[in-house]
């Protein structure tokens, strides 16, 4: 089985950073990217380079551990790999590769022993601080092997109420991203989402939080009333026509019932799935939404890891969130490529399109600080460069961007584009890289402007790898993607520090054959770039 390029690229990024620094990285891949895949040759090429290696594979449901599992046996069908699983009903140990859940296996260690790497899936879920079943486990397993090391994969690498999983104190050191969603629906390997503005929408505006969250129990009682359910089913039922396999998120266990009884008093087949639900059961059901029997699922925080039908093709949202990390698992479950269709249709009922944004440039959630719990000030993100505003700023103190006015911003929420991906196209002549800096905040950045032809507009864009935080990174990140698709030698320039050298290496490149991008006020975001077939 051979590795996509963003695959193979994330394993040679994680070996390149494991030979210039101590600590431990994490691998931001997005939903259906296959991150298994990752797990399973990077385990394979450990253990047949240095046959002594002990790995242990961690995650906190029984489902992530039989798929990845399944994928390392499909990569490796002689791997040595062991599980250790009461949900699984296996526990075993004394392989090479032992894929365990965090709960069966945290309060073992001494039976555990030595192990030389830990790769956690869904690591968001780890503690920041020196703390829970995950850093109490690992922080055993250190005290046997000093030089144990630690990789992360998840799809949202931030926590709610946190921050980035990567804001000290933290288990991880880095974000390495190998792929973006963009890039992996432009080539193909996934599917994209649709999103559709709604007549019913779920009211949340008076429900009280918790941790930066709504209460549950609250939450519940604003958004499951008759009136609602009959509403948001009736609707759905008109809008999603004749697609085969609808997933419904619901704001709780109650609220969950209640919608898919409804959908059977419509004529809908439908089930209900629960962290209750008996694990026979589940299976069952399961196995008759995938076979066509069930076409409806509703659920309650179960389905938004360690489940996976391609074929899903209609999402409906009904339970609003402030968490972006749920926001996407929830998204997520509609991205695989299907057997029937090229999208995946999502009604969102809950607003939470509107309230974080396209998936494709969702805004981690800030770590709180002493001040901001005292007196939390009203902001704003920069969809150009995600640096947070005050609410009042007419333009982004980082970039320069301007926001647009409150009019404009109903209108582009009206059309609720989930993927953020649609935009106008440009046949690039050639484009010109430069150091910029800020006249609002007077920090560098680096800045592309790419040329068309005669009545093209150049088009501008700008990275802010000066900043701290996510935008610096994500902005790093980004020019490395551009510099290997144009062909540049990233050793060349990537520990400059002079961004003018960076620029003049860029400029060497070979610059896309086409642009996709849109215009916010008087700049321009890019949403697309493609080289020529030799640089995919």
């Amino acid at each position: 089985m051979k590795l996509r390029d963003y695959q193979q690229k994330s394993i040679d990024d994680l070996y390149r950073w494991f030979e210039l620094h101590e600590g431990n990285p994490c691998l931001v891949m997005p939903t259906a990217s296959g991150k298994s895949h990752v797990v399973a040759a990077l385990c394979k090429d450990a253990i047949q380079n240095w046959p002594e290696t002990r790995i242990l594979m961690l995650t906190h449901v029984k489902e992530l551990i039989e798929q990845n599992a399944e994928k390392m046996l499909e990569y490796w069908p002689n791997a040595p790999l062991g599980i250790y699983s009461a949900g699984v009903g296996i526990k075993q140990l004394g392989q090479n590769i032992t894929f365990a859940g965090i709960q069966s296996i945290y309060n073992i260690p001494e039976k555990v022993g030595h192990i030389d790497l830990i790769i956690i899936d869904e690591c968001h879920l780890v503690n920041h601080a020196q703390t829970g079943t995950y850093r109490t486990f690992i922080h055993a397993l250190q005290e046997i092997n000093s030089n144990l090391r630690v990789i992360g994969l998840t799809a949202t690498p931030y926590r709610l109420g946190h921050g980035l999983i990567t804001d000290k104190p933290a288990l991880f050191d880095v974000l390495l991203e190998p792929v973006t969603i963009s890039e992996l629906v432009f080539k193909g390997w996934i599917a994209p989402l649709r999103s559709k503005h709604t007549i019913k929408k779920l009211d949340a505006s008076n429900v009280k939080k918790r941790g930066g969250e709504y209460i549950e129990s609250e939450l519940q009682a604003a958004v499951d009333t008759e009136e609602n359910n009959q509403a948001v089913v009736k609707e759905t039922i008109e809008r999603a026509g004749d697609r085969k396999a609808w997933l419904f998120f619901c704001s709780g266990v109650h609220h969950s019932e209640r919608i898919a009884r409804i959908l059977q008093d419509h004529g809908i087949s439908s089930a209900c799935i629960l962290g209750s639900t008996p694990k026979k059961e589940r299976q069952r059901i399961l196995e008759e939404y995938k076979a066509g029997k069930i076409r409806a699922l509703t659920n309650a925080n179960v389905l938004t890891t360690g489940f996976d039908y391609p074929d899903i093709d209609m999402i409906a949202m009904l339970r609003p969130t402030m968490s972006p990390g749920l926001y996407l698992q929830m998204a997520g479950r509609g991205m695989r490529l299907k057997s029937h269709t090229d999208h995946c249709l999502v009604l969102d009922f809950a607003g939470v399109v509107q309230k974080h944004g396209p998936i494709t440039a969702v805004v981690p959630p800030q770590k709180p600080s002493k001040s901001s719990r005292i007196h939390e000030l009203p902001m704003k993100a920069c969809e150009s460069c995600h640096e947070l505003n005050p609410i009042a700023a007419r333009e982004c103190s980082c970039c320069g961007a301007p926001f647009p006015s409150a009019e404009t911003k109903k209108i582009q929420l009206h059309n609720l584009d989930i993927m953020g991906i649609e935009g106008q196209d440009l046949n690039v002549t050639s484009w010109t890289w430069r150091k910029h800096i800020s006249r609002t905040s007077g920090k560098e950045m680096l800045s592309a402007t790419y040329y068309g032809g005669y009545s093209d507009p150049p088009v501008t864009e700008y990275f802010p790898v000066r900043h701290d935080g996510y935008a610096g990174q994500k902005a790093t990140q980004e020019i490395l993607t551009i510099a290997r698709s144009a062909g540049v030698p990233i050793d060349s320039f990537v520990y400059r520090e002079v961004l003018e050298e960076i620029a003049l290496v860029l400029n060497d490149g070979d610059p896309p054959k086409e642009l996709e991008y849109r215009k916010d006020g008087k700049f321009y975001r890019v949403l697309k770039r493609k080289w020529h077939e030799r640089r995919a």
